[in-house]
């Protein structure tokens, strides 16, 4: 009787052990996060120079860009910056591009209560030398449904003035001086 008791004992200690294992595997994530998918590309003037960069990290809740610009490639102050629908900088003035990535049809504006769309991205500020660097967020997937990469990709614009975040149709930010393709 004596050696059947400490086997007994043995055998629950195991099937505790399973036991516990399998309710601990349960609560573990099923599936390890996914990494964030990565994009960039160079940032155009009108005449087709590089003057910068832009690079995309697309994660579970939001779109992180950061917008790189080298010293004198662009003026000086504050400058609008939208997603535009069409992946397309060929032309000088960047029309091609078309207007801004609007899939639900909103209002212009991140100030707008019925806005914004989804082209809307907030101002970036360029120094006295012409340089700039920014990094902002946006809700705008990078792939899937409504993506900046669908069928004819999109485009970041960057205007010659500053968003005004309210006005219609680009909030009085002006020309479009440079221009990333995103694909």
């Amino acid at each position: 009787m004596s050696r059947t008791l400490p086997l007994f004992a043995l055998l629950g200690t195991v099937a505790a052990g399973g036991a516990l294992a399998q309710e601990l595997a349960k609560e573990a994530p099923k599936e390890a996060a996914k990494a964030p998918e990565a994009y960039e590309a160079p940032i155009k003037n009108a005449k087709g120079d590089a003057i910068g960069t832009l690079a995309i990290r697309d994660g579970a809740n939001a779109l992180v860009l950061r917008v790189t610009i080298q010293p004198g490639g662009l003026a000086p102050g504050w400058h609008g910056l939208h997603f535009h629908a069409v992946g397309d900088c060929s032309d000088p003035k960047f029309l091609n591009s078309k207007a801004h990535v609007n899939h639900d049809q909103s209002k212009h504006g991140l100030l707008n209560p019925e806005g914004p769309d989804e082209g809307d991205l907030p101002n970036i500020h360029v120094a006295q030398d012409g340089s700039a660097q920014a990094e902002v967020s946006s809700e705008t997937p990078l792939t899937g449904e409504g993506g900046l990469k669908d069928g004819d990709g999109s485009a970041l614009i960057i205007h010659a003035g500053e968003d005004d975040h309210a006005s219609q149709p680009i909030g009085g930010a002006g020309d479009r001086v440079a221009c990333a393709v995103i694909k």
